[in-house]
Order: C-alpha cells, then sequence, then structure tokens
C-alpha cells in the first residue's frame, strides 16, 4: 500500500469512528429536524411561507448570532444549538420531551407541571406564533420552538421510556461499534438510514391522500404514539418486552433492527412535517 492510500484509508477509519462517537443531539439535529423542517416548508401554503420569510428578518433580535435562524431548517435545530448558551436558555430543556415509563398507560398531562414538557410547549408556541399582536421576534422564537418541538415529540424516546431518561443511559453498540446510547442510536443512525433510504424521497409535496392518512391529530395523540412505538423500540433492544424483565446495562442494535425499524422512523419524521404544516398553516396563512 502507497503512503497517500494508507492516509486515505486512515482518514476513513477515523471518520466511522468519529460518527460512531458523536453525540446523539448532533446527528438528530442535523438530519432528523431538517428533514421534517424541509418536509414541511414543501407542503405549507404560499401565503405561510411569505409569512415565515418575513420573522426570518428580525432573526438578529434573538441575540444568537452563532445560532443563526436564516431557513426552517435551521429553526429546527435552534432549540439544540442553543443549549451552548445554557446560562440563558437552561430553562428551555425540559420543553424537549415529555417521556413516562413504557410499562406504564399514557397520560397526556403527565410531567408536564406548568407546560414544561414537550406537548405543552408546542400549543404555546403555537398560540404566540399566531398572535400577529406580538413583535415579529416574539413571534419567530415561538415559530423555532414550534418546529423543534413537533419533530422532538415524533421520536419515540422522547415520550417513552424505562426509567433510563428515554434510552439515554442505556449503553449501546451499533452491530461492533460503540455508539452514544440507546436514544442516540436512534437520533442518529436509525434516522439517517431511514431517511436516506426512502423511496419516494420524505422531502416531497404530499398529495391529499397522503396528507389525510399521516397527519392529523393532538399533540396527545402524537404522544400517545411515540409512547407505544418506545415500548416496540426497547423490546427489540433487550431482546424481551422490558415489562417483563431486568434491562440490560448494554444493548447492541443491529443492521436488522436498523431495517426492521425504518417504515417507523419514516413514518414519524413525514407525520411530523406534515401537522407541522398544518399548524404552520393555520396560524400564520392569510384568510
Amino acid at each position: 500500500m502507497t503512503f497517500s492510500r494508507m492516509i486515505k484509508h486512515l482518514s476513513a477509519i477515523l471518520a466511522m469512528l468519529s460518527l460512531a462517537w458523536a453525540p446523539a443531539a448532533m446527528a438528530w439535529g442535523e438530519y432528523g429536524h431538517h428533514t421534517t423542517g424541509s418536509v414541511a416548508w414543501a407542503n405549507i401554503k404560499p401565503e405561510t411561507k411569505a409569512a415565515i420569510r418575513q420573522l426570518l428578518k428580525s432573526e438578529k433580535a434573538l441575540g444568537t448570532p452563532k445560532c443563526r435562524v436564516r431557513s426552517i431548517e435551521e429553526a429546527s435545530y435552534w432549540p439544540d444549538c442553543i443549549r451552548s448558551l445554557a446560562w440563558r436558555y437552561a430553562y428551555t430543556f425540559p420543553w424537549h420531551y415529555q417521556t413516562e415509563p413504557v410499562c406504564k398507560a399514557y397520560d397526556p398531562k403527565s410531567n408536564c407541571a406548568n407546560g414544561n414538557c414537550v406537548t405543552g410547549q408546542i400549543e404555546r408556541s403555537r398560540k404566540v406564533l399566531a398572535d400577529k399582536n406580538l413583535p415579529d421576534a416574539v413571534r419567530l422564537e415561538a415559530f423555532v420552538f414550534l418546529v423543534h418541538f413537533t419533530g422532538d415529540v415524533h421520536m419515540p424516546l422522547h415520550s417513552g421510556d424505562n426509567f433510563d431518561q428515554g434510552g439515554n443511559a442505556v449503553k449501546a453498540n451499533y452491530g461492533d461499534a460503540p455508539v452514544w446510547n440507546l436514544h442516540g442510536l436512534w437520533d442518529g443512525q436509525q434516522a439517517e438510514r431511514s431517511i436516506s433510504s426512502a423511496t419516494p424521497p420524505l422531502v416531497r409535496r404530499y398529495s391529499p391522500e397522503e396528507r389525510a392518512a399521516l397527519s392529523g391529530g393532538d399533540t396527545a395523540d402524537w404522544g400517545r404514539e411515540s409512547h407505544e412505538l418506545a415500548r416496540r423500540v426497547y423490546t427489540r433492544a433487550f431482546g424481551f418486552d422490558p415489562c417483563e424483565g431486568k434491562a440490560p446495562e448494554k444493548i447492541t442494535w443491529s443492521n436488522e433492527a436498523i431495517v426492521e425499524f425504518i417504515p417507523d422512523a419514516q413514518r414519524r419524521i413525514s407525520q411530523a412535517g406534515l401537522r407541522l404544516a398544518d399548524m404552520l398553516d393555520g396560524a400564520l396563512a392569510t384568510n
């Protein structure tokens, strides 16, 4: 092997290792959330797009120059980007989830004191965005939270857990490669494979029939759907129903498991984008 080929080979190995150890939020934020935003953008009304472009003009008023909001895709990641500004935004961190044990019946009002959960903040953000009496910068912040949290509530491990912080406390391998944890694996490898393998692509204009089949419901319904899917995720990860045995300290999520759950992940991302499109049209489209 020549020196140049050896360098290329080592570079490829290092790139694979960096992906395997990448924190969960980055993988989901860069692909899963962006895709949700792109699906919504492809399916909203022209007047809704015009209203969003107007709101984006007030981006500088957010005061986050390292976390830009120049498009719906950047908006979808902003609430994760500002985690680096904990001194300003730590109070928003519980808004990303509403986890409840998968072995208990889902309760849409549980774990949401004073609206400090993902479903509560979707409702609040939608109302703020729709209020045209408020300043554009206030409505823009509501917009970015609405886009992001609609994606979050459709990720199963943001609604269901096994007393393990939504899978964050479950160490995981993807095949033989160590990854962050079960939650990060679903945010990363599962989301990426599901989006990149979709045929037709997830980002497209959906037919009225597709929208009727995939959209609808309210935040309680969306959380319940994710909660039910989370139990299936744990069952596949553990090799048994999580309600019938002690959880392992570490799991392996095989390529076969990824393939098995691709339709579920694709459906959740499409649903998130289309439901977001409906909310944005309702809040911003001119009657």
